[in-house]
């Protein structure tokens, strides 16, 4: 995420922010230039969006009672009067707007109502699959409740379970057709995650009935990354979105890592991240990426909690997210 400072007074301000806490200026995003301004001057014309109360949603729309460009993605929500589906509803609207200002920025396609929608629904009021399918994206609302989220994790056994994780890997799945787009590129796919072409029914089954191979971390980004080639590259689609993410924030605040010390005197972690470009590899990605996890799951450590980053990235799994990385970066050149 970007950082943004507010337009008035010039003080720190957040993407969520409605007003500035620092001189009390409304605030409001501007999808359009992907810009967190001041509600004053010419921008006092534009609107909050529609569901600025019911999804606390501080994103901008040019004509009154009108949703913004992330609120109509959603197709549908829970009722008004399920009080606790509307209290996941806005959590999940929340991480939405944040993957939505990624995708944005990263310009890729498509992300727009005819062509990308969200079911959220809940699950209170009736089973919920999450999943993809023909560009619409099912999230379960349960997952916005942490201690529900973090029974299922624990469940499940993985190191890493979110709402914006979900929503990154279901758009993994609605964007690998378009990212892919001839046979060429779907050779290379193939040749890195497996054959899609593989029966998914029978191989959900085998996994849930043998579980993951034992040396899964040598290849995958994760045990559910084993599962198919769908969700190979959808888990490795998603942990792009993650490392771009962390580093563009981490751009943005300046953070640095030169230390500790090694016996000779130099450092022994050495990273400056920089904002990511289409023209950058994904090699000088990771070069600033692993240093800044190495430390920052030392910070964790330090205050008795697990590890910030609980992956291992292989050479094997490299090459996989350099191959998105450079789908993603040609599909940036080409808009």
């Amino acid at each position: 995420m970007r950082s943004f400072a507010c337009g008035h007074c010039n003080q720190l301000v957040f993407f969520e922010n409605f007003v500035c806490l620092h001189c009390g200026t409304p605030q409001g995003f501007v999808p359009e230039r992907l810009a967190l301004v001041a509600l004053e001057g010419d921008e006092a014309a534009l609107h909050r969006c529609i569901n600025a109360d019911t999804a606390h949603c501080n994103w901008m729309v040019e004509r009154v009672d009108a949703l913004c460009g992330c609120c109509a993605l959603t197709r549908t929500r829970p009722s008004p009067d399920d009080v606790e589906g509307m209290q996941e509803f806005a959590l999940a609207e929340a991480a939405k707007r944040r993957v939505v200002f990624q995708l944005l920025d990263l310009g890729l396609p498509d992300v727009e109502p005819d062509r990308l929608r969200f079911d959220l629904l809940s699950s209170t009021a009736e089973p919920v699959t999450t999943g993809h399918a023909d560009g619409v994206i099912t999230i379960d609302l349960a997952e916005s409740d942490d201690a529900r989220r973090e029974r299922r994790r624990q469940e499940l056994g993985e190191p890493y379970r979110t709402m914006l994780g979900h929503l990154r890997h279901e758009l993994g799945h609605f964007f690998q057709p378009r990212l892919v787009a001839d046979d060429l590129a779907w050779e290379r796919c193939r040749a890195l995650f497996g054959d899609e072409r593989e029966d998914y029914q029978a191989a959900l089954e085998r996994h849930y009935e043998e579980a993951a191979p034992a040396d899964w971390e040598e290849r995958f980004v994760s045990a559910y990354a084993t599962m198919h080639p769908w969700e190979d590259w959808a888990e490795t689609f998603a942990h792009y979105l993650h490392i771009r993410d962390t580093l563009q924030t981490a751009a943005a605040y300046g953070m640095a890592v030169s230390g500790p010390r090694a016996v000779n005197g130099d450092p022994a972690l050495v990273a400056s991240p920089t904002p990511a470009t289409a023209e950058r590899s994904f090699a000088e990605i990771i070069d600033q990426w692993l240093p800044l996890t190495y430390a920052l799951n030392a910070i964790e450590r330090s205050m008795g909690r697990a590890d910030l980053y609980p992956f291992t990235l292989t050479p094997t799994v490299i090459r996989k997210l350099g191959f998105v990385h450079d789908a993603v970066s040609a599909q940036h050149r080409a808009r």
